[in-house]
């Protein structure tokens, strides 16, 4: 196409309309800045010709130059008032500004002027999946999905919100549907959601392929060149978005202030909110360098980075919630990885190494990851030990506990509790006398939803308690109440496992095939407790149920937890750095002495 418009041009410089679509030509190989060039010739020759100016402002928005691109959504708003395109534009600027009631408001007026404007819909949803009104986001999803089931990542999402409710109404079939869709080569979901569906570690490989291709492809020119640079101390910049009250942050804080800063030169790339929290007043004085680049586009990120030389550039995300994969797209360092927010491959050429262990990618599954695997010694996940728990002493009436009875708990977020899982453990409440279940409350909907569930096992719902969000040091306090923490599969508790373990609670957990589903397990093995990892969903509710019968037994686990917990490496900060360190150092020395990427093993 672009050829092709180039050719008309070339013929007749003021064809508006090849000007025009060269624009979207060059959009798809995200050449913007030409773009937007091409979008204003058009318009300086035909003023009222509507549709460059939305496609200037769609553009602009990409760049994150939202002032500009509202004056173009204005300008063709001006020549046609009832452009549903343009209220679109401005929805999804307003989106990106976090600007939520001002979005749905230009949706709803896009529309009142197309009612089956999928892409509205869609952004409808994806404001209400923030907001964690999965209810409202499923029924935008809904719709979109029922006008153009093909549209870019909508089966996924919808999908999700379902799953967020507990809602497992066709849940097999439309989960089925799914890995089909990606299996046939459709680009129908995000890989985020396919990890807490039934997909194979192949499947999901498939799946960020096919995202990557579609929406965050390489660039045809690498802002990186080349060039090996020779600094005093090796330069790694960690791109995140949540550097504030994270689950990230939870973990990674103590490692940040653990980093020998003679050897290396730290930098934040902040990519969110700024919410003044005592974690973000943590965070800063850890690195060298803290950048909140949240206003800028991912051309300028590149740029900056490019600019700074720097060498080892960490993605914290992955396809989590405010991603900037475009970033990485870009190539701005020699050396670039995928650790800690994303559990799976991203699918990348240009994300060259995966942080990771023996567990959760065991030798036979390297074929299903693009990166090369960086083998950490004992699990990959870093844990804080500076993690404080709440001194506050909770009784069980305080938090809607019954007096007596053996306590399960899981608290997961809702949309990994999987029908397969639920029914296992309504099992294991039928055998283990007055137990309850205790479960976050993540949402209204999700508690009716499970409760009702429960009754059609046979099971009391109100043996099913629902806890509300607290403050993290008095949610690890919490913990104290309950007696065994039952783990969900395909998707394990992931933050929420080092919780637990870290407040003193076991954790049961069923060894899954992919990343996602062997998290756990790899916590376990770092803390020197593999007896709680089950090799069958058979095996984990049998285990489940004769730890909750045998309270000797138990209390053996219990008492080797709290022996472990500061003498093996799981929760050892200082040492887990010192692993990272070594990692980063060897892909350094790699790229150094001018060789490609491969496998790496950090001895203990």
């Amino acid at each position: 196409m672009l050829s092709t418009c180039n050719k008309i041009i070339a013929i007749e410089p003021n064809n508006v309309a090849a000007l025009n679509n060269r624009g979207l030509a060059l959009e798809h190989f995200s050449r913007f800045a030409e773009a937007i060039d091409s979008y204003e010739r058009a318009t300086t020759l035909d003023p009222n010709y509507s549709e460059p100016y939305i496609n200037r402002g769609n553009a602009l928005r990409k760049l994150n130059r939202y002032d500009e691109a509202f004056a173009a959504y204005d300008k063709a708003l001006a020549l046609k008032p009832d452009l549903e395109s343009a209220w679109l534009g401005r929805g999804n600027v307003f989106y990106n500004l976090k600007r939520y009631d001002e979005a749905i408001a230009a949706y709803d007026k896009a529309l009142s002027l197309k009612p089956d404007l999928e892409d509205a819909w869609c952004g409808r949803g994806d404001i209400f999946n923030n907001l964690k009104r999965y209810d409202e986001a499923f029924v935008a999803y809904d719709k979109a999905f029922s006008l153009k089931p093909e549209l870019t990542g909508v089966e996924g999402f919808r999908l999700l919100a379902r799953m967020h409710l507990c809602d497992w109404s066709n849940y097999d079939a439309e989960s089925s549907h799914l890995i089909s869709s990606v299996r046939n080569g459709n680009v129908n979901t995000l890989p985020f959601p396919f990890l807490g569906i039934p997909s194979s570690s192949d499947d999901q490989l498939r799946c960020a392929k096919l995202w990557i291709a579609k929406n965050c492809p390489p660039f045809d020119k690498p802002i990186w060149r080349g060039e090996r640079y020779n600094h005093d101390r090796i330069r790694v910049a960690y791109l995140s978005a949540d550097f504030h009250q994270h689950a990230t942050s939870f973990l990674m804080a103590g490692m940040f202030e653990c980093h020998d800063k003679s050897r290396f030169e730290m930098t934040a790339i902040s990519i969110g909110p700024d919410d003044n929290s005592e974690m973000r007043q943590r965070l800063k004085p850890s690195f060298d360098h803290f950048i909140d680049a949240t206003i800028l586009s991912d051309e300028e990120i590149a740029s900056r980075i490019r600019e700074t030389e720097i060498e080892i550039l960490i993605d914290l995300k992955g396809f989590t919630q405010d991603a900037r994969t475009n970033v990485f797209a870009r190539r701005p360092a020699p050396i670039q990885a995928n650790y800690i927010g994303y559990p799976g491959t991203m699918g990348a050429e240009y994300i060259d190494y995966i942080i990771a262990d023996q567990t959760v990618i065991p030798e036979n599954s390297k074929q299903y990851y693009l990166e090369k695997i960086v083998y950490l010694p004992t699990s990959y996940q870093v844990n804080d030990s500076k993690r404080s728990i709440s001194d506050k002493a909770f009784t069980r009436t305080q938090l809607g506990l019954p007096p007596t009875g053996f306590v399960f708990c899981s608290f997961n977020n809702n949309y990994k509790i999987t029908p397969r899982i639920f029914d296992c453990w309504m099992r294991i409440l039928k055998q283990v006398e007055s137990s309850v279940l205790w479960l976050l409350e993540d949402n209204p909907t999700a508690a009716s939803n499970l409760r009702k569930e429960a009754t059609t096992r046979g099971v009391n719902p109100e043996r099913l308690i629902f806890a509300k969000r607290l403050p993290l040091a008095e949610h690890l306090a919490r913990h104290r109440l309950a007696d065994l923490f039952l783990d969900t599969l395909p998707c394990n508790a992931h933050t929420t496992a080092g919780d637990a373990l870290w407040a003193g609670l076991p954790i049961l957990t069923c060894l899954g095939e992919t990343f996602a589903g062997r998290v756990a397990a790899s916590l376990l093995n770092a803390i020197g407790l593999p007896e709680l990892i089950a090799a069958t969903p058979e095996a984990y509710e049998q285990m489940a149920i004769d730890l909750a019968t045998h309270p000797e037994k138990l209390a053996v686990i219990k008492r080797k937890l709290a022996e472990n917990r500061l003498t093996t490496p799981l929760f050892d900060t200082k040492l887990f750095t010192k692993h990272i360190e070594a990692a980063y150092t060897a892909m350094y020395e790699r790229h150094q002495a001018g060789l490609a990427p491969d496998h790496i093993s950090i001895p203990n």
